[in-house]
């Protein structure tokens, strides 16, 4: 198998927040999540999109246009065949991102998909044949250090997103930092004397 060195084979810029409901509402359903997946590899047409998801090509075009008016997919480059002009589609950058603060230009954000949810479904066959890696921590640390620390996994993302495409399979990457309200905390220590 060949090996895309350039991930992806066109210009994007490296992040964008999301800050309409639209934007938030398009990247939150399977098969445009799964489009945005392959589209980090290299532009792709309709047709090639259509084949690889394995869904009519009408579907896989209105999932498509729903990104590109959200302003998450765009037109990287053309090609004319038989008279016939060909758009490349390619994401608008190689993260997305809901804002904290929720707030978009229609007042209060939906939410986002749950990407956890979507990591188990997926990692299911992984864990029964005993192929899946994984672990979960946790720490008590101000918001500070969780702010510091996520920059320093957002860095890791972007590794992974940038990784060249080689091989027969496709790996999962799912991360995330989250508060806990009711989880068990030691008591203050009692001073030795």
């Amino acid at each position: 198998m060949a090996i895309n060195r350039s991930v992806p084979d066109y210009e994007l810029a490296d992040t964008v927040e999301l800050t309409t409901a639209e934007q938030v509402r398009a990247i939150s359903d399977p098969l445009r999540t799964t489009i945005l997946g392959l589209l980090h590899e290299r532009a792709a047409t309709v047709t090639e999109l259509a084949t690889a998801v394995g869904r009519p090509k009408s579907t896989v075009a209105h999932h498509v246009k729903v990104l590109a008016d959200a302003g998450i997919l765009q037109v990287v480059r053309t090609r004319k065949v038989r008279a016939i002009e060909e758009r490349f589609y390619g994401r608008a950058a190689r993260m997305f991102f809901v804002g904290l603060g929720r707030q978009g230009d229609q007042g209060q954000l939906p939410h986002d998909f749950n990407d956890f949810e979507v990591a188990a479904e997926e990692s299911k066959p992984a864990y029964d044949a005993g192929q899946m890696r994984s672990f979960i921590r946790h720490a008590r640390i101000p918001e500070e250090r969780a702010a510091e620390f996520w920059q320093q996994v957002d860095a890791l993302i972007h590794t992974f997103d940038q990784l060249p495409r080689a091989g027969d399979t496709t790996y999962g990457f799912t991360v995330g930092l989250y508060p806990i309200g009711d989880y068990p905390t030691l008591p203050p220590a009692e001073d030795e004397g």
